[in-house]
């Protein structure tokens, strides 16, 4: 019963999350902070769509996840003047979904579809028609009494968001009119979204407690907006409710997030690297094993941050510490490796 519990309120807590996530989100570019070149192109492709009275082009957002790629498929859709309608990869699972999806939608719509390089072959080739000749085959009947019908559709806007461009196909990626690589962001623009969502919660904040929670996001808005409502909650029962450097500093440190951003599974990644295998190299699998994690949860949610940051390197042989890693973690770096490591 208490395992049971702990469920429901850790699923009410996503929820709110969520919920308060959605109310953060900018609705307009100029409301969005970052990503300029990227967001200037998107301001063009919009009003010249607009002016010709055509869907804008198909896009793809490509990068880690937490960048803001759903914030801006919404407000292309907005800035449009046109809805947007959502699907997942995942679940649209045959071409029957897709067809139910693609008649719905009004002339100039947007189609957006979140982790588009898991879509499945045969999805995947029924949308090469519809993005480019805005039409759907179905085949009605078997054998010799097979009929292909054409079923027309208006024109629309298909906007794609993947973590992994190399799983996506060439077919598909050639298809994107504007493919669109999402960075990290800044400290100076993470500092500018906590500032921002902390008006939109009522929050007092000060500057120096901004700038420490920018600096520990990992240059990810969606991870800046979890701390600030993690360091609400220090605020409000900690302190008088105002934010201030000393409260965020407590909570991060509560939250076990360092100095560089590292969380405890980072640390723990790296570690294992260290103290089980001398630094490396290390395959990935053997990584998975001994975290009790999926491959893919790996190298899609933690290594990229590691990798920017120097601390982590992929070699044909496995995974390395780096130095920074070794110094990070106060350990102090082998002078010489295990036979068969370098």
């Amino acid at each position: 019963m208490e395992a049971r519990a702990n469920e429901n309120l850790n699923a009410a807590e996503q929820a709110d999350d969520q919920t308060l996530d959605r109310s953060l989100r900018p609705e307009r570019f100029d409301d969005f902070v970052g990503q300029g070149a990227l967001k200037d192109n998107l301001r063009v492709f919009v009003e010249a769509a607009r002016r010709r009275g055509e869907p804008v082009d198909h896009t793809l957002f490509c990068g880690p996840p937490g960048l803001g790629k759903t914030t801006l498929a919404l407000i292309l859709a907005r800035e449009r003047g046109v809805n947007l309608h959502s699907a997942s990869g995942p679940a649209i699972e045959h071409k029957g979904q897709l067809a139910a999806l693609l008649t719905k939608l009004e002339p100039c719509d947007v189609l957006f579809i979140d982790e588009i390089h898991r879509l499945n072959v045969t999805v995947e080739e029924n949308l090469y028609t519809a993005v480019e000749d805005f039409r759907i085959d179905i085949v009605n009947g078997d054998g010799p009494y097979a009929q292909t019908l054409q079923l027309p559709l208006q024109p629309f806007t298909l906007i794609g968001a993947t973590t992994r461009t190399g799983l996506l196909t060439n077919p598909m990626r050639s298809r994107f009119g504007y493919v669109a690589r999402m960075d990290y962001y800044p400290v100076d623009a993470l500092r500018a979204i906590v500032e921002r969502s902390a008006r939109l919660l009522g929050l007092s904040i000060t500057d120096e407690a901004a700038q420490e929670l920018a600096r520990r996001s990992r240059g990810t808005p969606r991870i800046a907006n979890r701390l600030l409502r993690r360091a609400r909650d220090f605020a409000d029962v900690l302190s008088d409710g105002t934010l201030d450097g000393k409260t965020a500093h407590e909570a991060l440190l509560r939250l076990e997030v360092d100095e560089a951003g590292l969380d405890q599974m980072d640390r723990r990644y790296l570690t294992i690297i260290i103290d089980h295998y001398d630094g490396g190299p290390v395959g990935i699998e053997t990584l998975a094993a001994a975290l009790s994690e999926p491959r893919d949860t790996l190298e899609d949610v933690y290594e990229p941050y590691l990798l920017q940051k120097g601390l982590l390197a992929r070699t044909a042989r496995g995974r390395v510490a780096t130095r920074h890693a070794f110094e990070h973690l106060g350990r102090e770096q082998p002078t010489e490796r295990q036979p068969g490591l370098f």
